[in-house]
């Protein structure tokens, strides 16, 4: 991308690194041990690897052991996507959820298998260079000798604490003096260093087959859990396709569903499809156009996407762009829009990006959906278990129905953006539902105003609510802008400084000359790079 704008027009002045080997994550030490890794010989996958690993330690309110991972890899030639979602236990029956109104959001009944764990191994084995338990050493010395916590990290724990401590297990693992540990404390947990070194030395079997998918299943025959040692034993991470749709140029790249990755698509799809004249960058027709085709998208996901293999309308269908220049005469350029489902024509999160100068590049995420998860902690492992089965729904037939042996709706997704059959960037934009619009928010930047990624990042974001009407900004959004959108008929809520409801980015892009890492203000983290 010749065009790049150098400029740094926002609050934030983080400068970027430029380097030849690059790791960006949302917590310092974790950068570090990517780093690490890279200067003894890692690629990018290794460093990718360890930093997640890291980050199940380090910022341990967001991902964990138990939570679940996707990973783009541009391996030097092509592009691979790893689904390691896991799926719902087997006695996962419509008739055991009758007793609920709508899915809990916490407890076992909100756990389906963890995938992390291989998505670890999955990388490794097919991509890395490095021995896979050397990948552990930072992540089990900082459980065991402890780490000093920062403090955005502190204040999202703290936040999450007071709903979950009385869940067996928790405070005797992430919170032992009854809170979270403040800013500049150090904080230990022998149990994730055991856990991590079973991991390790075992290639990830005893998480899955072994003494730690004992202590799982036993802990929910003990505590009321369905899930079992056949559950956690059947579990299997995919290699799969990614799916992708080209704007101004640029190509957007995807895990296709079960994840969210499609909504971002369909929205730059439909953007793509308008071809009107590129709006003033930050005017309130800049926002407005992204804002109606994210509301298109986000009625047709909530319609349609689920496990692929329960959906009845295909990623290709959603995509098509017949059906897409459909869906873009629904956007009225003069008022905001409550759009419903079209019809197809039938037939709490970590992100991290690496990249070595042998031109392999990462895009990689992680999570336990709401903070620590569902607040099922395995005792002595220092294992949350995340809360993914949340994301199923109870109504009768729907695609995205709870059912035995399915993977949930999920809303983790990394990104990565292609020129010209060439990787131009590997980012992701964590925060749940707000991740599909991060990934439009980034790519309609890039793509319409070359704006570099660490302003993209800086910029103040939109975030769609869970109700698909009303819109929150962050504090900074432009003034005029807001106005402009109230005046439109747009439900604008403005979020007080410091909000955590914007997440947090990570970006690494390819220059005619190594990298250009960026991190994101509003998380602890940090590029580095060398």
């Amino acid at each position: 991308m010749n065009d790049l704008s150098w400029d740094f027009p926002y609050t934030s002045q983080r400068m970027p690194v430029l380097a030849d080997n690059v790791v960006c994550t949302s917590q310092p030490l974790a950068s570090a041990a990517g780093l690490d890794i890279l200067r003894k010989g890692g690629n990018a996958v290794d460093a990718a690897v360890a930093a997640a690993i890291a980050l199940t330690v380090v910022e341990p309110c967001m991902n964990g052991i138990g939570g679940d991972s996707f990973a783009l890899v541009w391996d030097g030639q092509r592009m691979h996507g790893l689904n390691a979602s896991g799926r719902s236990p087997r006695r996962w029956t419509r008739e055991h959820f009758s007793r609920y109104s709508a899915m809990p959001p916490r407890g076992w009944d909100s756990v389906t298998v963890p995938g992390a764990v291989s998505g670890w191994r999955e990388l490794s084995q097919r991509f890395g260079k490095l021995p896979f338990a050397q990948l552990f050493e930072a992540a089990i010395r900082h459980a065991r000798d402890g780490w000093i916590v920062s403090p955005i990290v502190s204040r999202q724990w703290q936040g999450q604490v007071e709903d979950i401590k009385h869940m067996p297990g928790f405070a005797e693992a992430f919170a032992p003096r009854g809170r979270a540990p403040l800013p500049g404390e150090r904080f230990t947990c022998p149990g994730q260093a055991d856990t991590l070194e079973a991991i390790a030395r075992s290639g990830g079997e005893e998480f899955y087959r072994g003494s730690l998918a004992r202590a799982i299943a036993e802990h929910a025959r003990a505590t009321g859990g369905l899930m079992d040692e056949e559950d956690l034993a059947e579990h299997r991470a995919d290699w799969v396709e990614p799916i992708s749709t080209a704007y101004r140029g640029i190509e957007l790249h995807e895990i296709g569903p079960n994840g969210q990755g499609i909504s971002a698509l369909i929205a730059l799809g439909i953007l793509d499809s308008l071809e009107l004249p590129r709006p003033q960058l930050d005017s309130t027709a800049f926002f407005h156009y992204q804002i109606e085709a994210m509301k298109l998208a986000f009625a047709d996901v909530q319609q349609y996407v689920a496990d692929p293999a329960s959906m009845t309308i295909t990623a290709q269908q959603l995509l098509d762009r017949g059906y897409l220049r459909r869906r873009a005469k629904l956007l009225n350029p003069d008022a905001a829009s409550f759009p419903g489902a079209g019809k197809p024509h039938t037939g709490g999160t970590t992100y991290l990006a690496t990249a070595d100068a042998g031109g392999m590049m990462v895009s990689l995420i992680q999570s336990n959906f709401k903070g620590f998860g569902s607040g099922v902690v395995i005792p002595g492992t220092g294992i949350a278990m995340h809360n993914r089965g949340w994301g199923f729904n109870m109504i009768p037939g729907h695609a995205n129905e709870v059912a035995p042996r399915k993977r949930p709706f999920h809303t983790i997704i990394p990104g990565f953006l292609m020129e010209g059959g060439k990787p131009l960037m590997s980012f992701g934009v964590m925060g749940g539902s707000l991740q599909a619009q991060g990934h439009v928010q980034v790519t309609v930047r890039i793509g319409d105003h070359r704006q570099n990624p660490q302003a993209v990042i800086d910029a103040p974001r939109w975030r769609i609510l869970e109700d698909n009407v009303r819109v929150m900004v962050e504090w900074n959004f432009p003034p005029e802008a807001v106005a402009g959108l109230r005046r439109l008929g747009h439900d604008v809520q403005v979020a007080p400084r410091f909000s955590d409801e914007f997440g947090g980015s990570q970006a690494i892009m390819r220059m005619a000359e190594g990298y250009l890492g960026a991190s994101d203000h509003r998380k602890d983290g940090q590029a580095v790079g060398y």
